[in-house]
């Protein structure tokens, strides 16, 4: 998960600052907020708590939760450092190397990517030494987001207001995610359990959470890919910019992809859709007759090696849960399924289901193998497109 340390500082524009740490709430970024005394004059503390789920940072010499010191390890903990609104006196002490509050102060500490966003009285956006703080700031990489041209606040009109929330988020998700290598690619991706009925009240299935999918699909919408989400059952919530579609069973997955198969350009199984189903279903619920209860099983669709029969120049990319023989069943299904890469995860002894890590062994159809070690899911999934990106780049 990435992480934003959003510094609110004063001014009417505080306001909208709490937009901001909803719209990056919903795609799943972790948001620490700090606000100076001057900001809370304008917001409350309790509003920001309420929206980041985080306690917010009011005063450098709160007293730490734990034994760390604050400002510190959020400083460390940013991927990027965001001023929203930032007022002439925080640029200027900025730029100018004067830490004597909490936002100053992290950000003489961070290495993290910074954007400030500006907003005050025209004629001091307009002063010489407020623009001079700023391109002081751009030559050493700070980024700035222009405010927008309107009526001000205190009456006067001209540069100066906080510019649109829309554009503040765009900046600081280039700055989380740089690379756009999947821009402009439709990309199916299927998360989740699926389940195969037994009677109108019970189902068979198994213990996917849905989280490997997820941060697949939202690493490809991050990357710039047009996302599709075919889900089954998920412990997880779809975050925005994905098109969620829920397919519960194996033949509304397959229904499901078919449809959007002949225009994507790269289809990710990490579904664990079911193997078998009951050969009939029975119509009533079943009644506790008796001490056992025998139900024939047949083998269900399988979904990804029919893709692999039909693929023209889509990527398919599948995954292996294997609790023995990890490489020689992943690599035999990868050829088996036409596959161009296949995931392979040891799930013995519960190592993955449900669990916010993953191990992952990548083989390629090329005979490449690439061992990834214990990550977090989100880094996986980066990992993981990152060799897709290297193999195609190779085959070029």
């Amino acid at each position: 998960m990435k992480n934003v340390v959003l510094g609110v500082t004063g001014g009417v524009a505080a306001y909208k600052a709490l937009e901001l740490v909803s719209r990056l709430k919903k795609h799943n970024i972790n948001v620490d907020v700090a606000m100076t005394k001057s900001a809370q004059e304008f917001v409350t503390p309790l509003s920001f708590q309420s929206l980041s789920q985080n306690p917010v940072i009011t005063d450098m010499f709160d007293e730490p939760k734990a034994f760390e010191i604050a400002h510190i390890s959020l400083a460390k903990k940013a991927d990027v450092f965001a001023v929203v609104p930032a007022t002439a006196n925080i640029i200027g002490k900025i730029a100018h190397g004067i830490s004597d509050d909490f936002i100053s102060t992290s950000i003489m500490a961070t290495k993290a990517k910074v954007l400030i966003a500006p907003a005050m009285n025209t004629q001091m956006y307009a002063s010489p030494m407020v623009q001079e703080n700023i391109r002081k700031l751009k030559s050493i990489g700070y980024t700035f987001v222009s405010p927008g041209a309107g009526r001000l606040a205190c009456g006067d009109v001209g540069e100066g207001k906080l510019a649109v929330v829309d554009d503040i988020f765009d900046e600081i998700m280039k700055l989380l995610y740089p690379k756009k290598d999947f821009d402009g690619k439709k990309v199916i991706v299927t998360a989740g359990g699926t389940e195969a009925p037994v009677d109108p009240v019970r189902v068979l299935t198994n213990r996917s959470s849905g989280k490997m999918g997820m941060a697949l699909a939202e690493a490809l919408r991050d990357r710039g890919a047009d996302v599709i989400l075919v889900h089954g059952h998920i412990s997880v919530s779809v975050p925005e910019g994905i098109q969620a579609i829920s397919a519960l069973c194996n033949e509304d997955m397959n229904r499901e992809i078919q449809r959007f198969y002949g225009e994507s350009d790269m289809v990710v199984m990490a579904a664990a859709v079911s193997d078998f189903k009951v050969r009939e279903i029975a119509e009533d619920k079943i009644k506790k007759d008796g001490d056992t209860l025998i139900l024939e099983l047949v083998k269900d669709k399988d979904i990804l090696k029919e893709l692999g029969e039909k693929k023209k120049n889509q990527i398919l990319i599948g995954f292996a849960a294997e609790s023995r023989d990890l490489e020689a069943n992943a690599r035999e299904k990868l050829e088996r399924k036409n596959l161009d890469f296949i995931a392979a995860n040891d799930i013995s002894e519960g190592k993955v289901f449900g669990k916010e890590t993953n191990s992952v062994v990548l083989y390629g159809k090329n005979g490449e193998k690439t061992v990834f070690g214990e990550l977090s899911k989100e880094e996986t999934a980066h990992r993981l497109l990152d060799e897709v990106v290297k193999s195609l780049r190779t085959e070029l």
